[in-house]
């Protein structure tokens, strides 16, 4: 039944569910979403799409020489379907064109740029067109680096496919791998996996059905629901494998009793965790916290509706050798309380640390063709866009006299700013239309004209609203400067306000990664903080008393607070694609002390004098073989050559191993020390 049920689950998910995530707008906002509303607005009042930058490259310093290459590299480029339109030496002079000068040189003499308009098409049906145009060209002669908004979004959405494909399905064999040498049982491993494989197939078949699909945040949905399955299926393995007698129903009925409460609470307390997610305004957390509960609820369902088929049919009647970790009298455990507070507590003072927003390049791996590509268009002129749409304080047209000399003096503070790259701006246009023989005698309102026509290509149009009420500055930011983002933008805006002009709209990539890293720290704080809120009034309801209840509260507490204090310390980022990392350590912090609380209350209530210490003999097999499991799975995901994939593995490990000190060395010491005090 297990092995059919999954096979079907697994082609069912082949045939109707698309497993490439989907990266929609610009870096993983969905155009709808509420972050997005500064875009919509700038992209309303001011037409044109994104652009893709290529870096041209050649042996000499001679790019001149290569103009009949670059002709031709363009030609092509520009009849590819989705591209609306572009510029290069061979399509304009940059020599007398202060505007042409910023777009299409770089520092580097042996080095320009092609510079190109796209329209909507997605990025993944894009990107490739360009490829091959580039793959067709690129010789000794040509080397050419891609960059721009669609890539780069592109370039991580096929790094997250990848890995996803292959590192979860290589996390799945380790894992079977383990299970057979800790259980050393053919029906278990099988029965193991096949059950897991269930619970992933119908929350993707589920989710899909809902019509959210895959995205950015719930991409490593296959690993999260996997270990909660698993989690399950531990601790119905150990209790069945505890039992004696022959009578396979009477056994598998008692494994159920002694694992379902604990499995119920961990359940409850993990979908609580999700849910508090769907109260974000942010449509990647929403859909996180709606695909987490589906999960959890599946990996619940299917742990006990298929795994037991399995246990009570082919799984081998034998009493478990007992677990050999054993803990010293908790009367004399003060000192390794202590010393886990001093360890935990220097731990948890890397939060301030924590960096939420890292840097474009940090998507890519130290010294990849792709991120060198990329940190040489950053040092060039910027790598992510930001747009200031700014106006005349009290109203009035930006081309009046006392107005216009403002904007061309904010043109040179933007410039000077050591976080900004190449800056385009009205003033620059009017500049290149003053190329034009004889338009030098022309005011600007005339120049913003002529530069809105099809003489030039309309250019004025994404710079200039028709009333001349507002313009847009296009800059390029740079994303090797370690300064905030707030504060630089800060600082713009307070550049803009110096010159005597008003800030009406900020928007563009660099915001938007701003905005993410906002979204990151809040998941992490609505997730977190409402999981221990609600854990509180579970823990009161699994142990049935007040001072068990706060210690739970405590350890629970702690895992979080060390997983990602020590990411702080370690100076390691936590991006859109490690953060679901925390939701998993959680839920093994949270199901590892459950079952142990609700085992030590039954050893109490039998009378037994050292419940704490054979509680944790019983669960402690259990918990450590997750914990192995899971820390050794996850170990694999450091191997990928995407570091948001070697982030999220980290975590993971790092929160297991916290969880399962917790649960097993603290827990039980703290509770002992609070109910002897």
């Amino acid at each position: 039944m297990a092995l059919g049920a999954a096979a079907v689950g697994v082609i069912a998910v082949l045939v109707f569910v698309d497993l490439s995530p989907r990266v929609q707008g610009d870096f993983f906002f969905a155009y709808d979403d509420p972050q997005m509303q500064a875009v919509r607005e700038v992209a309303d009042a001011f037409p044109g799409g994104a652009q893709l930058i290529l870096r041209v490259t050649v042996p000499s310093e001679d790019v001149a020489g290569h103009r009949k290459e670059i002709g031709e590299l363009t030609d092509d480029l520009l009849a590819v379907d989705g591209v609306e339109g572009g510029f290069s030496i061979t399509t304009v002079d940059p020599e007398n064109s202060p505007l042409f000068q910023r777009i299409l040189r770089t520092p580097d003499p042996g080095a320009t740029n092609i510079v190109l308009q796209v329209d909507g098409t997605d990025p993944e049906l894009l990107l490739p067109r360009i490829e091959a145009v580039v793959d067709t060209h690129e010789s000794d002669q040509l080397s050419i680096v891609i960059s721009g908004v669609p890539a780069i979004v592109e370039m991580v959405r096929r790094s997250l496919y990848r890995d996803l494909i292959v590192f979860s399905s290589a996390a799945i064999v380790v894992f079977a791998l383990l299970i057979g040498i800790i259980y050393r049982e053919v029906a278990i491993v099988v029965g193991t996996i096949a059950t897991c494989l269930v619970s992933v197939s119908a929350t993707l078949l589920i989710v899909q059905a809902l019509g959210m699909g895959i995205g950015l945040l719930t991409a490593n949905l296959v690993t999260i629901v996997f270990v909660l399955t698993l989690s399950h299926v531990v601790f119905l393995t150990a209790n069945w494998r505890a039992a004696l007698g022959t009578d396979r129903p009477t056994l598998i009925r008692g494994a159920l009793s002694k694992t379902l409460e604990g499995s119920f609470w961990s359940m409850t307390t993990t979908l609580l965790g999700f849910a508090s997610l769907l109260i974000a305004t942010a449509q990647p957390l929403r859909e996180l916290g709606m695909a987490g509960m589906v999960g959890t609820l599946t990996a619940f369902t299917t742990a006990y509706v298929v795994y037991p088929s399995v246990l009570g049919k082919w799984a081998r009647v034998q009493a478990s050798p007992g677990s050999n970790f054993r803990i010293p009298s908790l009367r004399r455990g003060k000192g390794t309380l202590w010393f886990a507070v001093l360890l935990f507590g220097s731990l948890s003072f890397g939060l301030p640390q924590l960096d939420t927003d890292p840097s474009l390049l940090a998507y890519f791996a130290p010294g990849s063709e792709l991120r060198e590509g990329l940190a040489l268009v950053d040092a060039d002129g910027g790598s992510s866009t930001l747009d200031i749409v700014v106006s005349v304080p009290g109203g009035g047209t930006v081309t009046s006299p006392e107005a216009y000399p403002r904007l061309d003096a904010l043109q040179a503070e933007f410039e000077a700013d050591s976080a900004v790259g190449v800056v385009l701006s009205p003033t620059l246009i009017v500049d290149h239309a003053r190329t034009i023989p004889l338009a030098g005698l022309f005011p600007v309102e005339t120049l913003l004209d002529l530069a809105s026509s099809d003489a030039l290509g309309s250019i004025a149009l994404g710079f200039v609203t028709p009333d001349r009420a507002r313009v847009r500055y296009s800059l390029r930011m740079r994303e090797r400067v370690e300064e905030p983002r707030e504060e630089i933008m800060a600082r713009l805006t307070e550049k803009v306000e110096e010159a005597g002009l008003h800030t009406e709209t900020i928007a563009g990539l660099y915001d938007l990664q701003a905005k993410l890293a906002r979204l990151i720290a809040s998941s992490l704080r609505i997730g977190i903080g409402g999981l221990l809120m609600l854990f509180l009034g579970i823990a009161l309801i699994v142990a049935r008393s007040g001072f068990t209840a706060v210690a739970m509260w405590v350890c629970l507490g702690v895992v979080p607070l060390a997983t990602l204090g020590t990411f702080g310390h370690a100076r390691i980022a936590i991006d859109i694609i490690t953060s679901p990392a925390a939701n998993i350590a959680l839920a093994i912090g949270a199901d590892s002390m459950i079952h142990l609380v609700i085992r030590v209350r039954r050893l109490a209530a039998r009378g037994v004098s050292s419940p704490w210490e054979d509680g944790v003999e019983q669960i402690g097999r259990p918990v450590m073989s997750a914990s192995t499991i899971i820390c050794v799975g996850f170990g694999i995901f450091i191997l990928s050559s995407f570091p948001p994939t070697q982030r999220f593995g980290l975590a993971v490990i790092v929160g297991t191993i916290v969880a399962a000190t917790v649960a097993l060395v603290v827990l039980p010491r703290l509770d002992t020390v609070i109910k002897d005090t």
